[in-house]
């Protein structure tokens, strides 16, 4: 699950009891269409061009999965709080998705794979980003793709992983990985943003 709009929720914080507000922010919630549309028009991008197999880790209420689900893809997401994933399931009733309780460092997908990895606002909460990374690599199928929607928040006492930071993680992966800056588009976002935000795709095969 991801943090506050500004990314500085403590890793440890209890996401059960920040389930019900979860959706307040404008990109978490998408309840602005603005921002939905951004955020629809940037994961369409992001994704296989085909319908295929989406593995959402950390995917608190489910709002991207339901995008990816409204743009023909099988969802699988999975998040660590009971709570959240009883809201995504809720946000996605009828639709071509499931969602599991679990830790998005060690998804509990036994041998499936997917035709992308999305993990948003997730891998800079974790203790070994790299082993992570790894990990959802083995999960892709051949010419599979890793989405990673990542920043660096705060000033003061700044958190996040830098683009150069994840991009020299991705490097021993062998694929061809591109940066795309989102923070100069504030429709994402709700508002102006001054920090780094941006997202990785990763593609393999």
């Amino acid at each position: 699950m991801s943090g506050n709009s500004d990314g500085t929720t403590a890793p440890s914080a209890d996401w059960d009891a920040l389930a019900a507000s979860f959706d307040d922010e404008p990109d978490h919630g998408l309840r602005d269409a603005d921002v939905r549309r951004a955020w629809a028009a940037r994961l369409a991008s992001w994704l296989p061009d085909r319908p295929g197999d989406v593995l959402d880790l950390g995917c608190g209420t489910g709002s991207l999965s339901l995008l990816a689900a409204e743009q023909g893809h099988h969802v699988t997401g999975v998040d660590l709080s009971p709570a959240m994933v009883e809201l995504a399931r809720t946000k996605l009733a009828g639709r071509d998705a499931v969602f599991l309780t679990g830790d998005a460092a060690a998804p509990p997908v036994g041998e499936q794979r997917f035709d992308a990895v999305l993990v948003r606002h997730v891998l800079w909460t974790l203790p070994d980003p790299g082993r992570a990374l790894r990990h959802w690599r083995q999960l892709l199928r051949p010419r599979g793709r890793l989405v990673l929607v990542e920043g660096v928040w705060g000033t003061v006492a700044p958190v996040g992983i830098p683009a150069g930071r994840l991009t020299a993680l991705l490097d021993p992966l062998a694929g061809q990985a591109r940066v795309e800056r989102l923070s100069d588009d504030p429709s994402l976002w709700g508002r102006e943003v001054t920090d780094e935000r941006y997202a990785v795709v990763a593609t393999y095969g």
